[in-house]
């Protein structure tokens, strides 16, 4: 994979700051954006997918988290689409759920686990890195591959905050 065309860094001191940096994602995506989620358990993905739906208008009732669906569609001001790559074991077992019938699909696609399964990211995508750096804080490592995602990323997080 070739680097990155942006890359931008935030802190979070608390799970509801990370959940209010969904929020400012979610009403930024569009369809066929790409949102990738990566980091250990407990590092926030959970909240920040909350916060990312509450963006785009879904319903709070209809989240849950897609572990044993494997993707779990959402209804907003756009179609979104919660994937979860936790249980997969490779690209072959991922092609079989028809998940790459949703890449570049009417929706925005949030995609956690990515890095179990890479090669699932099209060619343009953000993916976000959380790591623990506290008890209840979080850094959030942005990197956008492409033109869109490089202005959705820019929209989100501005260089000059």
């Amino acid at each position: 994979m070739s680097a990155p065309t942006r890359v931008r860094m935030v802190r979070s001191s608390s799970p509801e700051e990370t959940h209010a940096w969904g929020v400012r994602l979610g009403r930024l995506l569009q369809p066929g954006d790409f949102v990738g989620l990566v980091g250990d358990l407990g590092a926030g993905k959970t909240h920040l997918v909350r916060g990312v739906a509450e963006g785009a208008e879904v319903a709070r009732a209809e989240v849950a988290s897609p572990t044993f669906a494997i993707v779990y569609p959402y209804r907003g001001r756009i179609p979104l689409y919660h994937a979860d790559l936790y249980r997969l074991a490779d690209y072959d077992e991922l092609y079989a759920t028809g998940f790459l019938d949703l890449v570049g699909g009417d929706g925005a696609l949030l995609v956690e686990w990515l890095d179990k399964i890479p090669e699932a990211a099209p060619r343009a995508f953000l993916r976000l890195t959380l790591r623990e750096v506290g008890e209840d804080a979080r850094e959030l490592v942005a990197e956008a591959w492409g033109e869109r995602p490089t202005e959705l990323l820019d929209a989100w997080l501005p260089e000059n905050r």
